[in-house]
């Protein structure tokens, strides 16, 4: 349970300090790289020392690093573009219910019972998302006349639509995948390499990937490099680092299952990121988001009794 309340804390602080991004100018990008490269070192530092040269002679380990390092960046990228074009609630809809995906793969993949309070607890916890992620947004309906069918314009908008839904599914997917090969990694790869430095060593791969883009970036010009992005990225990264090598530690230190281990750690943060919400930021907690709340802790509850 420690893991899991680290790993909690952690993540939920992270979103935090997103949140107060905007409001002290912090470039989010430039932060993100720094914090990659912090958590990198934050681990190396702090577990350097349990790296042996078995971990070199069984290298089944070393594909995984570039994979999470891709996966970590892009995701990232994908989540930037699809707030900036679909919307942050809806974005953060793709992100909470993808382990819907990672849960079903690790049910099938792993062979694990499936109960009535699992399948409750799933209900629950989607139902849960859904409804504190979900903002009402009006809509204008607009008639469109065979002519106007024909304009290219309107071709342009659809597709624009179509490309919008597949960022989305992407995400959706996307993080779906990572939570299951960050499981997949821990439970089959990891005999000769601690937890700590796997971490370390994805969340610096992404780093590499991410500084190469800042730095074309910084070279054509496109922008400067900020001195407070360096403070932003060392505050993001040591959290992230810890929510990391938490959520996989938490797989082996519970006697839970490996999707019910998932599921709670989703739910209990959606839970503790509305909590901070309403105590650090003044935000309501009206009907729907009440609604949501009591949806999410009989998840937790189910999944509990159901281990």
């Amino acid at each position: 349970m420690f893991s899991i309340l680290i790993s909690v804390l952690a993540t939920t602080w992270i979103f935090i300090l997103f949140k107060l991004f905007p409001k002290y100018g912090v470039n989010t990008f430039q932060a993100i790289v720094i914090n990659y490269l912090t958590a990198c070192v934050c681990g190396v530092l702090l577990y350097g020392n349990t790296l042996t040269k078995a971990a070199f002679e069984h290298t089944s380990w070393i594909p995984f690093v570039f994979l999470c390092g891709i996966l970590f960046i892009s995701l990232f990228y994908l989540m930037g573009i699809s707030s900036q074009r679909n919307g942050v609630s809806i974005t953060s809809v793709a992100v909470k219910m993808s382990m819907a995906i990672s849960m079903g793969l690790m049910i099938v993949l792993y062979h694990e019972s499936v109960t009535s309070l699992k399948i409750g607890g799933i209900i629950f916890a989607i139902l849960g998302v859904i409804i504190m992620s979900y903002e009402r947004r009006q809509l204008r309906v607009t008639t469109v006349t065979s002519e106007e069918s024909r304009n290219p314009s309107i071709v342009t908008r659809n597709s624009s639509l179509i490309s919008r839904n597949l960022i989305l599914f992407a995400i959706f997917i996307g993080c779906g995948l990572l939570d299951v090969v960050l499981n997949y990694v821990q439970s089959f790869h990891l005999q000769h390499l601690s937890t700590s430095l796997f971490s370390a060593f994805g969340l610096g791969m992404a780093g590499v990937f991410g500084g190469i883009v800042l730095l074309v970036n910084i070279l054509r010009k496109k922008e400067k490099f900020e001195k407070k992005s360096i403070i932003a990225g060392v505050l993001l990264g040591i959290p992230n680092y810890f929510s990391i090598y938490y959520l996989i530690k938490s797989y082996s230190s519970t006697s839970w299952s490996d999707s019910t281990v998932l599921a709670v750690l989703n739910v209990a943060t959606v839970i503790t990121s509305t909590l901070a919400g309403l105590l650090l930021f003044k935000e309501k907690l009206n009907l729907q988001k009440s609604i949501g709340l009591i949806l999410s802790l009989l998840a937790i509850a189910c999944f509990y009794f159901a281990k």
